[in-house]
């Protein structure tokens, strides 16, 4: 008699569920996907995949055509308000580490991934919102939906990111997500209005005395191949209070907080469209993350606030790591044991490099500004050989 294979529920189709869900097949199990959201192109902003994300891209094929629709970013460059050149990091990634960083629309990245996750024959669910899992002995785990509906299977992946609802499942009273007093404010701009500066393939970032500003090269789509992003202290304002606003009243709002910065952020600003606002969240290290037969992964499980650069680089490594875990085919809770295991350490250190970045993009005095531009100027190439233990990562030979 052929056995049965196992059956994983997979929740959230973000970054990290349609790559897990790729690699469970890879390991032989049947996999369904279910994404909280309707299916839609287009939505959400820029962000760049270092080499360690790169090359489960190209573990599954699509690295290449993310190169040919992103916009390879040969450094990142540090500048003071008044433009001048604090330093750089992260140069000759490709070089060093195999694979370069990629800048890229955050939709581009999501539709790829769905779509490989198609021609992987994982079965894709939209607007199926999880309400509760249900694991009770050798019976099937249930997963239900707000719409009425379940599904059935022999474990969960929660892979729903800094919201996620399989946390709350995994741990009831666990920690919730809290705002870090960072709002971000970004969106796209036609090329035009950085490609013909010496920027280059360089990602050009700014701190100032109050607040961080950047901007590169995303894609070759003329109209909208450059991204810009702004992260400001929300002074008790939310990203939901600035949404609200009308974008004439957003763009306002960017002219007077960026008053006085080096150019081209002013003719950046006047270009902006479509801004999209977003809180700054972090959620407190879990105690767990697994219960039974439901594992937590990517920001569900160590979500990372964006100033390391490195949340979806996690999220992809995490599930490539799971899929070659499951390929041993171990007892189930020996697995998430494992996998936890290994990979919590690095996810930790790096969340912790992201929380201390974020610490420099507060309101500081003119002093304090003075202080810490002098600061970083002395330990950008220090700082750059510390970071490379997170860009020389192979989720292949781990």
């Amino acid at each position: 008699m052929t056995q049965r294979s196992r059956k994983a529920l997979v929740i959230g189709g973000g970054i990290a569920g349609p790559v897990t869900a790729i690699f469970l097949k890879r390991a032989g199990l049947e996999v369904e996907l279910y994404e909280a959201w309707p299916y839609s192109t287009g939505i959400g902003g820029g962000l760049q995949i270092a080499p360690n994300g790169m090359r489960v891209l190209a573990e599954l094929g699509l690295a290449n055509d993310l190169i040919k629709r992103g916009s390879i970013a040969e450094s990142f460059d540090f500048y003071s308000q008044a433009g001048k050149k604090l330093g750089s990091l992260n140069r000759d990634m490709e070089k060093r580490f195999g694979q370069p960083a990629v800048n890229m629309c955050r939709a581009t990245l999501n539709e790829a991934l769905v779509d490989a996750a198609w021609s992987a024959n994982v079965a894709v669910f939209f607007e199926k919102r999880l309400v509760k899992i249900e694991d009770r002995g050798d019976q099937p785990v249930i997963a239900y939906f707000d719409d009425g509906t379940t599904a059935e299977g022999d474990f969960v992946i929660g892979a729903d990111g800094v919201h996620s609802a399989v946390r709350r499942h995994v741990i009831p009273d666990g920690p919730m997500p809290f705002d870090t007093g960072l709002i971000g404010f970004g969106g796209f701009m036609p090329r035009a209005v950085i490609e013909n500066l010496p920027i280059g393939r360089r990602v050009e970032t700014t701190f100032g005395q109050s607040g961080f500003f950047g901007y590169g090269l995303c894609s070759p789509n003329p109209n909208d191949g450059a991204m810009w992003w702004s992260t400001q202290p929300s002074h008790g304002i939310t990203a939901a209070a600035y949404r609200a606003m009308s974008q004439d009243a957003i763009k306002q709002h960017l002219r007077d907080f960026h008053a006085g910065w080096h150019a081209p952020i002013p003719a950046i600003i006047e270009s902006a469209e479509n801004i999209v606002i977003t809180d700054t969240l972090d959620v407190a290290t879990l105690p767990t993350w697994s219960r039974k037969r439901t594992l937590l992964i990517g920001d569900a499980a160590h979500a990372t606030s964006p100033h390391a650069g490195q949340g979806a680089s996690l999220a992809l490594e995490d599930a490539m790591r799971l899929g070659r875990l499951m390929l041993e085919d171990q007892e189930l809770g020996i697995t998430f044991q494992n996998f936890e295991h290994e990979r919590r350490p690095r996810a930790e250190k790096i969340v912790a490099i992201a929380r201390r970045n974020g610490n420099s993009k507060r309101e500081f005095s003119p002093t304090g500004a003075w202080i810490r531009d002098h600061m970083l100027k002395l330990m950008l190439p220090l700082a750059s050989k510390g970071m490379d233990f997170m860009y020389a990562y192979d989720a292949r030979a781990a």
